[in-house]
């Protein structure tokens, strides 16, 4: 089990790119690679989301866990920073996805959209706290667990934009997707920290069960928004 950063790509997405996961795994595990072993990462997450990943080091270890990814037995949960304050301590969202694409015309090709012919996507979610942080666009926030009970790309952060709490600093779900369009062009800017907040989604890998195994990780320093003054909450 190793925990990502933030802003760290999982695999190479062209040669000669950004540093990656599965790059950096590979030269801490080289002895072991030499004698016969491997690097098989077990679930994946987007560049912007931090917290565990699993990683099977061996050939047995792969096909064991790879069976239980595929069998739905390794039970994730994560923990999102969210707009507003939901009223609603527990909910469960069981709405199908799709690619926006695939129906109507999209800016974002990967964007994801609920769709009655979507794939089947469940998520069941709880509210960890509450805080409020005057100065900022829309003063009320929520640390929300999610536990996404299907994998689909990008579930958590659709299913709490539906319910009207997109996941702060998100750029495709959030405020605007146009946000994501000019982050692409320009980086990231003051404008778009006013409209954000936050230069990443606030969303974290928080634990992962498969069996007698937990693995659990706190949010990271930089979503700890609940202690942080607002000067601060805007500027990071």
């Amino acid at each position: 089990m190793v925990e990502k950063p933030p802003f760290l790509l999982i695999h190479p997405s062209k040669p000669d790119g950004p540093p990656t996961l599965w790059a950096a795994l590979r030269e801490l595990l080289a002895f072991e690679l030499v004698n016969g072993g491997q690097v098989s990462i077990v679930n994946r997450l987007d560049r912007e989301t931090s917290g565990l990943v699993l990683i099977a080091k061996n050939a047995a270890s792969a096909r064991r866990f790879g069976l239980a990814m595929e069998r739905r037995r390794i039970a994730k949960e994560y923990l999102a920073v969210v707009q507003g304050w939901p009223d609603w301590e527990t909910f469960t969202v069981d709405a199908p996805l799709l690619r926006q694409g695939e129906r109507g015309p999209s800016a974002i090709w990967l964007k994801q959209a609920i769709h009655p012919e979507g794939l089947p996507a469940r998520t069941e979610f709880r509210v960890e706290e509450r805080f409020v942080r005057p100065g900022t666009i829309g003063d009320r926030f929520a640390v929300v667990r999610a536990l996404p009970l299907t994998g689909r790309t990008h579930q958590i952060r659709v299913h709490l934009a539906h319910l009207g709490h997109p996941i702060v600093g998100d750029k495709i779900y959030g405020p605007n997707e146009m946000l994501y369009l000019r982050f692409i062009e320009t980086g990231w800017t003051g404008e778009l920290a006013e409209q954000l907040l936050l230069p990443r989604h606030a969303l974290h890998s928080a634990r992962l069960t498969i069996a007698e195994l937990d693995w659990r990780s706190p949010l990271p320093d930089d979503l700890q928004l609940s202690s942080l003054d607002s000067a601060t909450f805007r500027s990071r």
